[in-house]
C-alpha cells in the first residue's frame, strides 16, 4: 500500500474566538460552521479553515508568524476594499511577484494573511 497524503484543514491560533469569528465571517462572507470557545471551523469544498484558542486548553503557543494562510481571489481591487472595511492593517504592501499580485495583512490576532490574485 502507498501512504497517500491530503490537506484537507488547516487551522489557526487565536487570543479571542468570538472575535476572530466576527473577523473570518466578514472577511469570508459565510458563518462560521461550527462555533465552539476551543475550536471553531469554516468549511471550504475540498478543505477547511479552522481556528483553535490555545489558551482554553492550556497549550503554551509562540506567536507570530507560524503559519501563512494564502487565499487567492478573482479580484484584488474589491479585496482591497474589504480589507479597508475591516480596517485590517497591510503588512506586505501589493506587489506583483511572477505572475501574480500579492499582499499579506493582519487579522484581528495578529496573523499574516497572504492573499494573491493571478494575471491573466
Amino acid at each position: 500500500m502507498e501512504l497517500e497524503l491530503n490537506l484537507n484543514s488547516m487551522y489557526i491560533c487565536v487570543k479571542d474566538m468570538d472575535r476572530a469569528i466576527n473577523f473570518y465571517e466578514k472577511f469570508l462572507d459565510q458563518e462560521v460552521d461550527e462555533r465552539d470557545e476551543i475550536f471553531s471551523i469554516f468549511n471550504f469544498e475540498h478543505n477547511r479553515l479552522c481556528l483553535f484558542n490555545p489558551a482554553k486548553v492550556n497549550e503554551k503557543h509562540t506567536w507570530g508568524n507560524n503559519c501563512l494562510p494564502s487565499f487567492q481571489v478573482n479580484d484584488i481591487t474589491l479585496l482591497m476594499e474589504k480589507i479597508h472595511e475591516l480596517g485590517a492593517p497591510i503588512g506586505f504592501p501589493l506587489t506583483k511577484i511572477g505572475e501574480s499580485l500579492v499582499l499579506e495583512f493582519q487579522d484581528t490576532e495578529g496573523n499574516d494573511i497572504e492573499i494573491y490574485c493571478k494575471q491573466v
